[in-house]
């Protein structure tokens, strides 16, 4: 069966700062910030929440499905996307935009400053969601605005149960917002800072949050693992420790692709969270977001 994964695609300028974002930049100064990081190393990578999400799933023998827009300049993602087996059915293109960009800076800590340009991304809501008996799941990930309130609500009406991953997209809603995709949801998924960020902004904890409809709620807390609440209770997933800390770019999304494969195929919440903290880790000893290769067998999948 497969999942449809409603988000981003994009093309990833990847840079290293060999130091520390803190050291560089002065708090009592920000109002005057104007900084400059030397990066020594450029890479240019496949990326996007959508693309990232797809590539793991696949890795791990699931059937992705993305929906999501590419510019002008896509062909090459296209090529990519076609040699890796993934379905191009509900990619469209937007002539005359480009694709969206994101250019990301890591720090020694890997702490990350990124900029991003949505580009034809911002087209992705004139795609709609339609009842498909060969979808089991889906989930919303970060995309543009209207596209993520859209496909929320298309979700809901044919009857697709779906993951809400607001991931850096989560700001642009307020507590209104988030309520009625956390009411149409069967499953969030958010990390740490997200996670303040949605109760604060809903005035509800996650434990409350998860007392409802929702099959659960996801706290990602990078290295340390994962805390699942279901009906308002708290289950830790504790992390894996990864073989090397080389690019942290991606992992959350390789994580999301871990814990798809799980529900896709009836695992329970918990089982699917151990089997995506341990694609994180896997993901992060290798650099760009779509470059490295699962055994399944090894993994037991």
């Amino acid at each position: 069966m497969s999942v449809l994964i409603c988000g981003s695609l994009a093309f990833d300028t990847i840079s290293t700062f060999p130091g520390r974002f803190a050291q560089q930049i002065l708090p009592d100064q920000l109002h005057i910030l104007n900084v400059a990081f030397l990066v020594p190393t450029l890479r240019k990578e496949f990326g996007g929440c959508a693309g990232n999400i797809a590539y793991s799933l696949k890795q791990l023998g699931g059937d992705p499905m993305i929906m999501a827009m590419l510019g002008k300049d896509g062909a090459p993602y296209r090529d990519h996307m076609a040699k890796s087996g993934i379905s191009l059915a509900h990619v469209a293109t937007v002539e005359d935009d480009y694709t969206a960009q994101a250019i990301i800076i890591t720090d020694q800590d890997n702490n990350q400053i990124t900029a991003f340009h949505p580009g034809a991304m911002g087209q992705a809501h004139t795609q709609r969601i339609e009842a498909n008996p060969a979808i089991k799941l889906a989930i919303v990930a970060p995309d543009g605005r209207d596209a993520m309130i859209q496909h929320a609500e298309q979700l809901r009406a044919a009857n697709i149960p779906f993951m809400f991953d607001p991931g850096q997209g989560l700001p642009m809603f307020d507590g209104d917002d988030l309520k009625r995709f956390v009411s149409q949801a069967t499953w969030v998924a958010v990390n740490d800072y997200e996670a303040k960020l949605l109760a604060d902004r809903t005035g509800t904890s996650l434990a409350d949050l998860s007392r409802s409809h929702l099959k659960g709620l996801i706290e990602t807390l990078g290295a340390d693992g994962c805390n699942v609440y279901i009906q308002g209770e708290k289950t830790h997933v504790p992390g894996v420790k990864a073989e090397a800390v080389i690019d942290p770019t991606g992992c959350g999304d390789a994580f999301r692709g871990g814990l798809l494969y799980g529900l896709v195929n009836g695992w329970d919440l918990v089982k699917s969270v151990a089997l995506a903290n341990r694609i994180g880790a896997i993901k992060i000893a290798v650099a760009g977001p779509q470059n490295y290769t699962l055994d399944r067998a090894a993994l037991g999948v």
